[in-house]
């Protein structure tokens, strides 16, 4: 079967996203958006029966023109309402198959694959889940987040892994992603992520007192963990964290992008661009992981709004400033090939980071799904030997 080579995490469509090609895509629809906003400015007629005459005998003319404004389609009051409507039923549909999936995974006798949903402050409903092992005493947690585009419970294998060696799994859909509310794959916020995983971290621990609790994040999941973690609350509560492939830097194309990015995203938040939708950049050397990623209809493949964009960009900014502050025990792997996120700013990361009790692992040739990577189960077993060593 010929699969896409399409991206996810903090792709590197952000590069597509905000190129010269697709801001002038963008200037365009801007000036639509100028010219609607001056529609109230328009001169106004003559007032009286004459006035209303001269406008009917000036449109009759032959040959004369009047000014017609137009209006993008998608900036009708009325079809915003649609599409809002459109978005909860589609979120609706997308947990329906999350939780689905969750009941069909009943022939594993050794894990309970349990799911749970809880409101946030914002009235967003997250869908979570749990592996919890049988035949093995629990020695400790994971919370686990996924990159951008996909979800949770693609990492049921690695979930039922860590039941193996006396983990807990919990997983966690952000906002967009899905079983979660959003529009799919939108992200309107990072830090609406940061705040529900602090929130999900208490609620995880309050079940579980007493044992050791660790992050795991991939791609913009880890961005999202390290930026958690700089909050000295959730350093105390977490015995620390893994990272595979993380956010920690992805460079635009032209010096101009972190200026204009951020009125981009203000003006036009939900706007695609067709050529952000960047193909070529492979995740995975394996093609049946390929054929499964983008076969699932819980991981998006459309081309990337704006606005997530732009979030992504001031993560990545912001971790960058921050990488000294970091001083809890980290594990962080990373592919040299990959394309998506940056390997050198994993190295910058485990070299500035304040942590006494850091490690990383690269690996030579690997892409950016490493957990989906054909040597997977040796990813996977370095993992496992670093929260043993700490449990």
């Amino acid at each position: 079967m010929a699969v896409e080579p399409l991206t996810s995490g903090a792709s590197g469509r952000i590069n597509a996203l905000f190129s010269l090609r697709a801001l002038r895509s963008l200037l365009l629809l801007l000036n639509a958006v100028v010219l609607l906003l001056l529609l109230p400015f328009r001169g106004k007629a003559n007032s009286g029966d004459n006035a209303g005459k001269d406008e009917k005998q000036e449109s009759g003319r032959k040959g004369s023109a009047s000014t017609v404004v137009r209006v993008p389609w998608a900036l009708l009051p009325w079809r915003n309402a649609t599409m809002a409507v459109d978005h909860e039923a589609a979120a609706a549909v997308r947990r329906s198959q999350a939780i689905r999936r969750v009941f069909q995974d009943d022939d594993d006798d050794d894990t309970v694959r349990e799911f749970c949903l809880f409101s946030t402050a914002r009235g967003d409903t997250l869908f979570t889940q749990s592996w919890t092992p049988i035949s093995v005493q629990v020695r400790g947690l994971v919370v686990l987040l996924h990159g951008l585009n996909e979800h949770s419970g693609r990492y049921t294998s690695f979930a039922k892994r860590l039941n193996a060696n006396g983990f807990k799994v919990y997983g966690m859909d952000w906002v967009g992603h899905g079983g979660t509310d959003g529009l799919h794959a939108y992200v309107h916020s990072l830090d609406d992520a940061v705040v529900d995983l602090k929130i999900f971290l208490d609620k995880v621990l309050a079940e579980n007192p007493g044992l050791p609790c660790f992050c795991f994040g991939h791609s913009t999941g880890g961005a999202i963990v390290l930026k958690a973690v700089l909050d000295p609350k959730v350093e105390a509560q977490v015995a620390g964290i893994i990272m595979t492939s993380p956010a920690v830097a992805i460079q635009p194309t032209h010096p101009i992008v972190m200026a204009v990015a951020p009125v981009i995203s203000f003006l036009v938040p939900r706007y695609q661009i067709t050529v952000a939708n960047k193909k070529g950049r492979p995740v995975s050397r394996d093609p049946q992981a390929l054929v499964e990623k983008y076969s699932d209809p819980l991981v998006y493949t459309g081309p990337l709004r704006v606005r997530t964009g732009c979030e992504l960009l001031r993560i990545t900014s912001y971790l960058q400033q921050n990488l000294r502050e970091f001083t809890v025990p980290f594990f962080v792997l990373h592919g040299t090939d990959d394309t998506v996120t940056d390997p050198q700013a994993s190295e910058k990361l485990y070299k500035e980071a304040a942590s006494t009790d850091k490690t990383i692992r690269l690996f030579q040739g690997l892409l950016h799904d490493l957990l989906f990577e054909l040597e997977r189960e040796v990813v996977t077993d370095d993992i496992i030997e670093w929260l043993n060593c700490r449990v």
